[in-house]
This record gives C-alpha cells, structure tokens and sequence, in this order.
C-alpha cells in the first residue's frame, strides 16, 4: 500500500516539475539557498554534505561553487546499492560517472562521518513533519541513519506537501526549505 502511494505522488510531482522551466527551477533554487545563507547552523558548519543536482532537482550548481571556497563540501558518488561521500574541490576533478550521469568529484573516499555538520537532502517530495520522499532507491536513508548532523531537505513548493507516505527506513529532515 504505501509503495503504491508513493509510486503514485512519484508520478504526480514528475508532472508538476515539467510545467516549470529550468530557468524557473533556478529562480526557486536561489530562493531557497538565500533562505539557507540566513540558517545559524549552516553558517557556523565548516563540512557540509550536499549534492550536485539534477536538472529536475532543486539546483546546487552556484551554491557548492561559492561555499567551496570556505567550507569543505562532501558529494555523494553512488557505488552499487550504497553512496559514498568525496570531497569538492574544482569543477575540473568532476567526471560523469554511473547510471545516472551526475557529475561525481574524484578523489578519496571521506569518511569522517562525525566530522559533518550540515546535511542538504535532495527528496521528490516532503512534508510538514519533515518527512522526506526519496526516488525509491535508498541510497539517502542507508546513509543519513548514521549521520548526526543537521538534516535540511531542500525543495520546490510544489513538492511539498501535508503528508507523504512513509515506512520504517524513511529518515525524517530537522527542517525543510521551500522556496517562497
């Protein structure tokens, strides 16, 4: 019952993200990373875990680039069933890599996990108890169980919703933000 619910709001946000462009999508994003740059917890982090997005994605292209400089920003590489956290440094030590042909920095494994003060989260879709909807895949929650720093899920307000349907392994958010 809840694969199918969420299978479901799956295909419904799939259809509400293709009535924006991606120049709208950008617009958004900015907002919603203006809104982080105001979060103490964010401006006193010195390892920040993000991702580097997908088009259809809240977009962390310019955010990671000018955090860069002054924060150390973690990226995820999927590798089979699981992510792995690498270090950003230079757009030029990023390879498309996987099945997904996101862009993966090179490099060393991190693994100081305890190291890590501020999480960005990537979701298809969240809710008001900071529930948060994953692709279906996993590869976030197998991660973020053992991670104690601050969770932040990132999205478009039309991804946000009252409820969305969750089991067992989902791992709640500390907060969202919506771009206004």
């Amino acid at each position: 019952m809840i694969n199918l619910q969420k299978q479901q709001l799956r295909k419904k946000v799939k259809v509400l993200k293709a009535t924006f462009s991606f120049e709208q999508k950008n617009v958004k994003s900015d907002n919603i990373f203006r809104q982080m740059e105001h979060d103490l917890a964010f401006l006193k982090a010195k390892v920040v875990f993000a991702y580097w997005s997908m088009p259809d994605e809240v977009n962390t292209h310019a955010f990671i680039k000018k955090y860069s400089a002054t924060k150390t920003i973690l990226l995820p590489v999927v590798a089979g069933d699981n992510l792995l956290l690498r270090k950003f440094n230079r757009m030029d030590q990023m390879k498309e890599e996987g099945k997904y042909g996101i862009l993966e920095p090179q490099g060393d494994e991190f693994t100081d996990f305890h190291l890590i003060d501020y999480i960005i989260v990537p979701g298809v879709a969240f809710d008001k108890y900071n529930n948060r909807m994953g692709r279906g895949k996993a590869y976030y929650d197998k991660l973020l169980k053992d991670l104690k720093a601050k969770k932040v899920g990132v999205c478009f307000d039309f991804q946000f919703f009252d409820n969305v349907p969750i089991d067992q392994y989902d791992i709640g958010m500390d907060t969202v933000i919506i771009d206004k």
